[in-house]
Formats: structure tokens, C-alpha cells, sequence
């Protein structure tokens, strides 16, 4: 990581300065921001508390930081991301940023650009976009990398395999996270989206990959389920079954579990964010 900085954010100002850890000033929740220099910068903006007045503090720090006019903008999923995108339309109705097109990563983001007033367009691979934010469910401190796809989904939803699309092709990345979610050791979830047919040929090499390490569970739609997902698993819209591959201890290299369910025949995708280019 090339460079690190932490804005302190209060109600009238924010200002960056050297800071490896978030400190409390006051009663206001501080910011951070985690920067590594390359072609496409990454930051993630770190709220020192998961309450709302911290993550919306972090949501508008984003915005105001890195939003400029004319910009094409990937609009992310989650508790932040929603109040970064009616914050961005505050914004658009002030006048003080013009020409925004969000590219929504979820039918909630893209529900909630259309209240805030923001124009929208579908996301394709291949789309310039020149920045994005997302909600990441964890990340890990040394590496940077993020687990997303944890949350809770409907049957005929799109995957998180758009919002990772959208993620990986932003020239510019924030994520939105509460402190708490900025780890050194990664554990639970990692979400693999895998194809229906034959989807438990694919769990069952999925676990004995993992064996003592890892549960694999499919998601259901409805409640909870055991392993097999119940009677009404999760189907997604791109007709993806999701496995919760659960991880009872730190997983010690989250690169490394990315490259080995990359190689499973019947994974289409999986949750982890990594050497983003």
C-alpha cells in the first residue's frame, strides 16, 4: 500500500492528514480513508462506528471527496451505499455537481438512484466507469482485499457477480465499510455463485478443497435451511445457485482461495475482491 491517510469528518469540514487508525474526536464518528496508488486507485472509507451518523459521515466524505461532475458513477449495495446515493442526489438537486450517470449494482441501488433523482443506465461489460462505491462486508487490512455477496438476496435478483463487475471495472473505488468490518483475519462467508446442474458435484469438490476448514452450505430463498438449501433454494436472475463456503478460522491467504475455487469446474464467480489492476 503506497499511501495511507485518515480524514477527520465533522458536521462543517473534513481534512486529510497521516493517520494508520481512526481516533474518536469528540462525539463525531471519523473517517478513513485507505489509499494505494496504481492505475486504479482503491480506497475504502472506514467509519469508526457501524451507527448510521458514522457510515453516512464516511457515505458523504466519498462523495464530496471523489464525485465530480460529469462523472459516470457505479452505484453500490448496501446500508452506505444507499446513503452515498441520496446524499450524490442531494448533490444533483443543489446544483452543485451536474451530469451524473449512476450504473446501479442491485435492484435496491438502482430503486434508490430513481428516488434520489439520478439518471441511470444498465451495467455491461465493457463500460467506462470512472468511479464506483460499494459496501464491502469485510476487508482485510494488510491486503486490501474484500469479501462482498454476504447479504441477503431474493430468488430472480441479480448476483453479486454485477456488482464485482462494476467494482472491477471503475477507474476509481471506494468501499464503504464500519470499522469493525476492517480486519487483519478474514473468517465466515465466502459466497460462490456456481451453476445449478450439477451444483452438488460442485459443493462436495468445494469442501473437500476446504476439508477441516470450511462448511459448505447452498443459500436458501426463503429462512434458513441446513446445507442443501432446503426446498427453496436461492436461484438467482442469471439461474445461479449461491454456496456459503464458511470458514470457522482466519483464512490465512483469501488470494490464494480465490485462485483454487477459480479452477472448480461450475464456479461462475466468487465474492472475493483482489488484485484489482
Amino acid at each position: 500500500m503506497d499511501a495511507v491517510a485518515g480524514a477527520s469528518v465533522s458536521s462543517s469540514s473534513a481534512r486529510l492528514r497521516p493517520c494508520p487508525r481512526p481516533r474518536r474526536i469528540g462525539n463525531v464518528a471519523p473517517a478513513t480513508v485507505h489509499r494505494r496508488s496504481r492505475r486504479r486507485a482503491v480506497t475504502c472509507a472506514a467509519a469508526a462506528d457501524a451507527d448510521v451518523v458514522g457510515l453516512f459521515d464516511a457515505a458523504k466524505l466519498t462523495v464530496d471527496r471523489f464525485v465530480e461532475s460529469g462523472m459516470v458513477v457505479g452505484l453500490g449495495s448496501g446500508p452506505a451505499s444507499g446513503l452515498a446515493i441520496q446524499y450524490l442526489g442531494t448533490r444533483l438537486r443543489r446544483g452543485s455537481l451536474t451530469g451524473i450517470l449512476g450504473i446501479p449494482s442491485s435492484t435496491i441501488s438502482a430503486s434508490e438512484a430513481e428516488k434520489a433523482g439520478i439518471q441511470v443506465s444498465s451495467y455491461e461489460e465493457g463500460t467506462q466507469i470512472d468511479f464506483a462505491f460499494t459496501d464491502a462486508d469485510i476487508i482485510e487490512e494488510d491486503t486490501m482485499t474484500a469479501v462482498i455477496g454476504r447479504r441477503k438476496t431474493e430468488s430472480g435478483e441479480p448476483s453479486f457477480m454485477v456488482e464485482k463487475g462494476i467494482v472491477k471495472s471503475a477507474d476509481k473505488l471506494a468501499f464503504i465499510i464500519g470499522h469493525e468490518k476492517y480486519v487483519k483475519g478474514i473468517e465466515g462467508s465466502i459466497p460462490v455463485l456456481v451453476k445449478s446442474a450439477n451444483w452438488i458435484d460442485t459443493a462436495e469438490e468445494i469442501d473437500d478443497l476446504f476439508l477441516g476448514d470450511a462448511e459448505v452450505w447452498r443459500r436458501p430463498s426463503i429462512g434458513t435451511a441446513g446445507p442443501l438449501g432446503g426446498d427453496f433454494p436461492l436461484v438467482t436472475k442469471e439461474g445461479h445457485h449461491v454456496l456459503d463456503v464458511i470458514f470457522t478460522t482466519p483464512i490465512p491467504d483469501l488470494g490464494k482461495v480465490a485462485e483454487s475455487l477459480e479452477k472448480i469446474a461450475g464456479v461462475v464467480d466468487h465474492g472475493i475482491v483482489s488484485s484489482i489492476p
